[in-house]
């Protein structure tokens, strides 16, 4: 059970991947589905055998290096923290292949892109599963080389090629400090087994590297990797165009794998994050600005799907400040509602651009909620959910996150509720300014587009369904165990709290004002969205035309692709150019090329003195006996 849920993903993509031409499209996509559901039914049994019934356990698999002191072991650790994510993969990731039939319907290759997805959540399991350090790497790199291939899943076209590329190179960034921070660790713990790491992080808090302390040193590098995958701030350049995917690849990515890798580094590695307070205010600090940051940008957005990517890069802002402050089971608690109603609104998004023939800007939509009825609902409750409206499930994690940041009694703590605060009235804004320009107002799409709206077919909007009860229910159905009552006896020994913080007891010791500031400001969002886009639509227009600066600095995303093209892009291009034109051109080609042009030429100038007459040897020999004969003479 514990194994099939890791290896069930990677059978269907091997069945598919090398065998699909063979059995075919329709066998490749319900191959892979089969086996995803095999391995949501081993999560969810795991999840109730692990958490619940508190019997975590490691599998060993196989011996992976004995090398003097390096030596650990390929095995699966199973904790509440791996469980959680284990049964949230597997179930997103099935509900994902299973509307992929529909959606990749028409698709010429589709067993290769079902094969992708299934490598995809197979890495991200081998990730979270991982009991060391290099387990988790090959785990980490994993979801970035299918992450390539999925982004340019269609790869004739320039911009998904060069989108795959960005976040592969943008990547690689912040893995170079994660590999730094895993080297600094086995210098430090002697090991990168992580019982080993957490049993001896007491002992080794007053460790020095290079006059610093190495904790700290060790908690900016790990979290200095954690931004490249998920997408903080300085390192988020990718994110939005990840879009070029398939929308299934970016609800997979964004909901249930990749971008929340980095939330979970955080989390595993809490018994050593707890005695780095200053790695942790770093980390609150970025968390704190990049959620704000981002949902500044959604505000302005047009891509259906860059819109509700920013929102990703906004909540999992808060998820990284929620860690900074020492909450690492609100962080997880987010991680895991966020994956339902983020899973939701890409889908529901797919759903959209699906009834209007691929169009993915809401200028030109419009009017169409009561063509798509089942996509306008669903597209609702994620959007509640996102906006932390009471009773759905993003008001119990969000809330709980910005309770948590006053709780813990910090200036980097009131400055992430003040930026959580912002991010979470910017988050419904834009929410309702999508709902509202997506499916309300008079039709802008073109008439002939408008005659084939449709609703999507079931096999799509049945994945819809069951994802909007989760959106509703887990929030109020895990909040006990996350970080109610049963907390303490749910998390185990997985998750470390510092007890000089108390953070799990001050969380219920929030200012009562707290969460009437986070519905507070909800409500205020969605109302401002109602005011400028359903009562005065002229009015956005109007702001936007009074500060053009402002409109364009958020429309192109605080200019930070720009900034990067001119300190890194551009003087990489002149340093290659100098190097190819000089370098190679000149010295390396020049150099041997002008040699072996003279061989040539002296080699033409040879074969002319070889005419095949014998009258002309016999000259030529004789006239070198002149020669010899002469200059035997002059030498006496």
């Amino acid at each position: 059970m514990l194994v099939g849920a890791v290896f069930f993903p990677l059978l269907g993509a091997t069945i598919a991947g090398f065998f699909g031409r063979w059995i075919g499209d329709r066998a490749s996509q319900w191959v892979t589905v089969l086996c995803m559901a095999l391995a949501a039914l081993c999560g969810a049994l795991s999840f109730w055998q692990v958490a619940f019934l508190a019997q975590p356990s490691t599998v060993q698999i196989v011996t992976w290096l004995d090398i003097g002191d390096l030596e650990f072991a390929w095995a699966l650790r199973y904790d509440t923290l791996s469980a959680i994510m284990v049964a949230m993969v597997t179930f997103i990731s099935t509900l994902i292949h299973i509307y992929s039939v529909g959606y990749m319907s028409h698709d010429a290759t589709r067993p290769r892109f079902f094969a992708y997805l299934s490598l995809f959540t197979f890495m991200m399991l081998m990730l979270v599963t991982a009991d060391n350090l290099v387990q988790l790497f090959f785990g980490w790199e994993g979801v970035g080389l299918a992450s390539y291939l999925l982004i340019g899943y269609w790869y004739e076209k320039q911009s998904a090629c060069a989108a795959a590329m960005k976040a592969f190179i943008v990547n690689r960034v912040g893995d170079v400090f994660f590999m730094l921070g895993m080297a600094l660790t086995f210098a430090t713990f002697g090991s990168v087994e992580f019982s080993t790491i957490f049993a001896a992080a007491p002992a080794q808090a007053q460790a020095q590297f290079m006059g610093l302390p190495a904790l700290e040193v060790i908690g900016v590098l790990l979290f200095l990797g954690a931004c490249g995958k998920s997408a903080q701030l300085g390192l988020h350049t990718w994110l939005p165009d990840a879009m070029e995917g398939p929308t299934p690849v970016s609800a997979l990515i964004h909901a249930a794998t990749m971008v929340t890798a980095g939330v979970f580094l955080m989390a595993r590695m809490s018994p050593v994050m707890e005695f780095a307070p200053i790695a942790l205010a770093i980390v609150t600090v970025v968390g704190a600005s990049t959620a704000l940051f981002a949902a500044t940008i959604g505000c302005v957005q047009n891509d259906i799907k860059r819109i509700i990517a920013y929102s990703t890069c906004s909540q999992l802002g808060y998820m990284f400040f929620a860690a900074g402050v020492g909450l690492y089971q609100a962080a997880v608690f987010h991680l895991f509602t966020h994956a339902f109603f983020k899973a939701l609104l890409f889908l529901g998004a797919g759903s959209v651009i699906h009834a209007m023939s691929d169009e993915q800007d809401i200028r030109k939509m419009g009017g169409i909620w009561k063509k798509i009825p089942i996509t306008y609902a669903v597209m609702w409750i994620g959007s509640l959910a996102l906006a932390g409206i009471p009773l759905f499930a993003g008001y119990y994690s969000k809330d709980a996150i910005l309770e948590g940041a006053m709780a813990a009694h910090s200036t980097v703590g009131v400055y992430a509720f003040i930026c959580g605060a912002l991010a979470a009235f910017l988050t419904a804004f834009y929410s309702w300014r999508l709902i509202i320009l997506t499916f309300h107002g008079k039709p802008r799409a073109d008439h002939h587009t408008m005659e084939h709206v449709h609703e999507s077919p079931w096999v799509m909007l049945v994945p819809l369904l069951v994802l909007s009860i989760g959106a509703i229910t887990t929030g109020a159905v895990f909040a006990p165990y996350f970080i109610g009552d049963h907390a303490h006896a749910f998390w185990g020994a997985s998750i470390f709290n510092s007890p000089e913080k108390h953070m799990m007891e001050a969380l219920h010791h929030a200012p009562e004002w707290v969460p009437l500031v986070a519905k507070a400001v909800a409500f205020s969002g969605i109302g401002l969205a109602f005011l400028l886009y359903m009562v005065f639509p002229n009015i956005p227009a109007r702001l936007a035309a009074a500060a053009p600066g402002l409109y364009r600095f958020l429309l192109n995303k605080w200019y930070f692709d720009e900034l990067y093209d001119r300190i890194f892009v551009q003087p990489a291009l002149r340093l290659a150019n100098f190097l190819w034109k000089t370098g190679d051109t000149k010295y390396i080609d020049g150099m041997p090329n002008g040699a072996a042009s003279l061989a040539a030429g002296a080699a033409r100038g040879t074969v002319q003195l070889q005419t095949g007459r014998v009258a002309s040897y016999a000259f030529a020999m004789i006239i070198g006996l002149v020669a010899f004969i002469t200059i035997f003479l002059l030498g006496r």
